[in-house]
């Protein structure tokens, strides 16, 4: 029998929920935090007393699972305090679920076959943004990952790329709004903006711990755990306020969220496979074949592509381990080189390492790849060791791998 506890206090409605698994069958029990504040104090004992009313102890349960957001900053740090110290004292595994993907799911089952645009409330007219496909009952695909966007620009944003998800995805022939967000949306755009944009379902939807405990039972069931010390919040808006000296140059108000660039990141599919391996020999002497691009799909790495109408920008794999994540490969077309593209990928690659719980990111450059090396070094990658004679070169020589690493101070 499998019971996970889950906690979701992202937003200013917490709930907590204790999810059985017996046999085929699934219930869940949730129960809200009423009021707007009083997560901290609450989350506990509503907890206890969820387990009290079913005569079961803390004892019982065999996962703890929360809402790692994007939310709000004091309420996503809430419920990872909290799972954590039940995972350690427990000495039970602790699953990470995003809010987005929560809201996504609460919805799916209303519209099968539809492509779920979720939105969440960011505040300062700003929305959390992600795009998911629902291919079982419990299992999501993330066909746009979350980005902070001015709740004015999410309708360009879509515009942008609307035409990249369909192909990535033509099964899903519908597009469901689903999320509190699209009421802020609804604020700064036409009033038929939302229905031009696919049907609305609930504009007043907000991530829940029964939602979460779900997702939580597929990553389980996948060994998608962390060690409780893994475990971390997702954030999306990395700055709050201006600094002092900030300020006194002029910078008023509070930052803003990032105009979209027309750039699609999108995972990456056999299909595109042809144009990668292309663009891999186009940059690299010595490439990856199309059979280990296969490989790494068919093994699960996270694999992504860059598009524009100008067609493939760049790609990366990253291959998620327990502690680190090990940037397998990342490329950028020789003609999109110099303009955004290999930042706006490794700001991906590190959202998801830090999602993932990982303590940073691992990768091997040739010494003699002066370009790369400098991207690196300015994206915060210092030298932590050396493989000798790891690459092929010419002349049937071997060059020396430097090893660098992206330490997370989470």
């Amino acid at each position: 029998m499998t019971r996970i506890l889950a906690f979701e206090t992202s937003t200013s409605t917490g709930t907590v929920a204790l999810l059985t698994e017996q046999g085929a069958g699934v219930t869940v029990t949730q129960r809200t935090i009423e009021g707007t504040t009083g997560h901290a104090s609450e989350i506990l004992p509503l907890a206890y007393s969820i387990l009290t009313e079913l005569n079961l102890t803390q004892k019982d349960v065999t996962a703890v699972t929360f809402g790692q957001g994007p939310g709000a900053f004091t309420g996503v740090r809430v419920a990872c305090g909290v799972a954590q110290g039940i995972a350690l004292a427990l000495d039970i595994p602790v699953i990470q679920i995003g809010a987005l993907p929560a809201v996504a799911s609460q919805a799916a089952a209303r519209h099968p076959g539809a492509l779920l645009y979720v939105a969440l409330d960011a505040r300062m007219d700003e929305v959390y943004f992600g795009v998911y496909a629902c291919v079982t009952p419990i299992e999501l695909v993330a066909v746009q990952p979350p980005v902070l966007l001015a709740a004015s620009d999410v309708q360009l944003f879509i515009e942008q790329r609307q035409l990249f998800w369909r192909q990535r995805l033509p099964a899903f022939s519908s597009v469901t709004l689903v999320g509190e967000g699209w009421s802020v949306v609804q604020r700064m755009c036409p009033a038929q903006a939302l229905t031009e944009i696919g049907d609305v379902d609930n504009v007043q939807a907000r991530p829940e711990a029964g939602a979460v405990a779900l997702l939580a039972l597929h990553a389980l069931k996948a060994g998608l755990t962390l060690l409780p010390e893994q475990a971390a919040p997702l954030y999306l808006r990395d700055k709050v306020a201006f600094t002092t000296l900030e300020r006194a140059r002029g910078d008023g108000g509070n930052p803003r969220a990032k105009a979209p660039s027309a750039a699609a990141l999108l995972p990456m599919l056999k299909a595109d496979l042809p144009e990668v391996v292309a663009l891999e020999a186009a940059v690299q002497s010595f490439p990856w074949t199309h059979k280990n691009f296969e490989d790494a799909l068919e093994a699960g790495y996270e694999a992504w592509v860059l598009r524009t109408e100008e067609g493939l920008q760049g790609f990366f794999i990253v291959m998620m381990a327990p502690d680190v994540a090990h940037l397998l490969v990342i490329a950028v077309a020789r003609d999109a080189q110099r303009r955004g593209v290999g930042r706006q990928m490794m700001e991906h690659v590190t959202r998801q390492a830090r999602g993932a719980g990982t303590e940073g990111i691992v990768l091997e450059v040739r010494p003699s790849n002066s370009g790369a090396c400098a991207f690196y070094q300015a994206e915060d990658f210092v030298q932590i060791g050396i493989r000798r004679d790891y690459y092929p070169a010419a002349k049937g020589q071997r060059e020396d791998a430097l090893i660098l690493k992206k330490s997370f101070d989470h």
